[in-house]
């Protein structure tokens, strides 16, 4: 944990640790898996935290729909992707649920 730590400070501003909390001992609260171990101890697909590979969010095919060129489409009109594995977005940040209620509202 310490080579660790010591790497990011190496590019950092400020030092990590003490932004890290701390348990009763003192170590730092922090918990890191493989993609291996993502994928066995809770069922993630090759360890994908975003369900599937990055890639560029580009629209791909001939499919001109509003769900396609929000980066929504599931090849299912009424089933549109808004969660972690949505093209454009992921994660916490709510886009993929922003661009599936844009695709909605778009075709009307």
């Amino acid at each position: 944990m310490d080579s660790t730590l010591a790497q990011l400070d190496a590019v950092l501003a400020e030092p990590i640790r003490d932004c890290l909390g701390l348990d009763g001992e003192g170590n730092p609260c922090v918990e890191a898996r493989t993609p291996v171990e993502l994928e066995r101890e809770i069922g993630l697909p090759g360890g994908h935290i975003f369900h599937a590979d990055l890639a560029f969010p580009y629209r791909l095919g001939d499919d001109d729909s509003p769900a396609a060129r929000w980066g929504v489409a599931t090849g299912h009109a009424n089933i549109l992707l808004c969660g972690a594995g949505a093209v454009r977005g992921g994660g916490v940040s709510g886009i993929g649920g922003h661009n599936a209620a844009m695709a909605v509202l778009e075709r009307g």
